[in-house]
């Protein structure tokens, strides 16, 4: 899901054979998946998982990623323990399984994360990015944790309300063109409310031709048209982060 409004889930292609660089840690009452940075720069990086959960490969291997780019990342079970959505399940259950997972109530996690990465991870400088499900964490974070220096979304929105609009630090909103979740007059509501509310910096793009979860697909399940764009896409959430964090 990534969208409050228009509960659909999400579409990753297959998942990616893919062990991880880091390792699973308990931070207090949930898991999590750590990758330290090789350079410690006291910069770190949440990473709030899509409806698959945090065990998912893909969102394993966008935090290496993000973790070779200098920042400890963290990948936390935002679920804590329940059991993340299953493609094999009958989708007709989906809207009741996704009732009990309400991205914006994740302030207890977020805020036992934060103590694990400054206590432990001596963590100065912290950004938050997040995927589908994630992406709608990211936005309600951005708007009510001042000290998230940056957060990416990444086709996660929330639903229209005049408190979401005010953010307190400068955020990427990435989005697919052709996602059927994510309707282009939403983004371009987003838009315009951003324009009149808010104070700090911001980035709405869109990317041409692509779907739903396209960020963190498998590379070789997209076709040569696509690749640039996933390739500038995640270049541009480190880009973003490396310029605000």
């Amino acid at each position: 899901m990534a969208n409050e409004a228009h509960p659909c889930p999400c579409d990753i292609g297959h998942k990616l054979e893919y062990g991880g660089m880091g390792r699973e840690v308990q931070v207090e009452h949930i898991k999590a998946y750590v990758t330290k940075s090789p350079v410690d720069a006291g910069k770190a990086v949440i990473i709030i998982q899509d409806i698959f959960g945090w065990q998912l490969p893909n969102t394993r291997y966008m935090a290496d990623m993000i973790a070779g780019n200098g920042y400890t990342t963290i990948v936390p079970d935002f679920f804590v323990g329940q059991e993340p959505w299953d493609p094999s399940w009958d989708w007709a259950t989906f809207p009741e399984w996704l009732k009990t997972k309400n991205a914006r109530n994740i302030d207890k996690e977020v805020d036992a994360v934060l103590r694990f990465l400054k206590q432990q991870c001596h963590a100065k400088k912290i950004g938050v990015v997040g995927f589908c499900w994630g992406g709608v964490g990211v936005h309600h974070l951005m708007v009510k944790y001042p000290e998230f220096r940056a957060g990416v979304s990444i086709y996660g929105i929330v639903r229209d309300s005049e408190d979401v609009y005010s953010l307190k630090n400068p955020t990427l909103f990435i989005f697919a063109e052709n996602d059927p979740v994510i309707p282009l007059e939403q983004v371009s509501l987003l838009t315009q409310k951003l324009k009149e509310h808010c104070k700090v910096e911001y980035q709405i793009k869109t990317f041409s031709g692509q779907t739903h979860g396209f960020v963190h697909r498998k590379r070789e399940d997209c076709s040569p048209e696509d690749k640039p764009y996933i390739d500038e896409a995640r270049r541009n959430l480190i880009e973003w982060l490396n310029k605000y964090v």
